[in-house]
């Protein structure tokens, strides 16, 4: 008996911090795009894909220029010719693959390279919100991030975007 008095002793105080305890929600897919280095991290985005666009249509252009002389010459070309062409076409076709890929890895490494200020600038504007107002946790108010969002919960969404200097 002593031993369960002594147990609700010890946790009655922690059900009295347990109330006092403040959680915001901040909706980081609204902070996110209203950034202006998202628009910028878009811009180079988007010329390195330009970039690496065109210099595929180089090699797709000098595929399709080989595989019109191919089909238009193969009649009159000897087994030997025609068995070279066709690995010239093979080479190219392997090239343009790798060129793909490789732009692929590039381009996602440069996007995370250029994500990761970002990131880092919105958890610190939530850490800063966070510390300002004395809250214990600040969830993403993304579905699936949050189980339950009750009415007595805080949008910190608005305080991170003042931060931010975001409008």
């Amino acid at each position: 008996m002593k031993k369960l008095i002594f147990l609700l002793l010890m946790i009655l105080p922690l059900g009295v911090f347990a109330q006092d305890m403040k959680v915001a929600i901040v909706n980081i897919n609204e902070l996110i795009p209203m950034m202006p280095e998202v628009t910028a991290l878009q811009e180079t985005m988007k010329q390195m894909n330009d970039e690496y666009m065109g210099e595929m249509k180089i090699i797709q252009d000098e595929y399709d220029k080989k595989y019109a002389d191919y089909i238009a010459q193969q009649d009159s070309l000897t087994e030997n010719i025609k068995l070279r062409r066709m690995q010239e076409l093979q080479d190219l076709d392997q090239r343009l693959q790798n060129f793909s890929q490789v732009a692929q890895q590039d381009m996602s490494k440069k996007q995370q390279e250029l994500f990761a200020p970002i990131q880092d600038k919105v958890r610190n504007a939530i850490k800063a919100v966070g510390d300002e107002k004395g809250y214990a946790y600040i969830f993403d108010a993304n579905p699936g991030m949050v189980l339950y969002t009750g009415n007595a919960a805080i949008d910190a969404t608005p305080l991170v975007k003042a931060k931010l200097g975001l409008k």
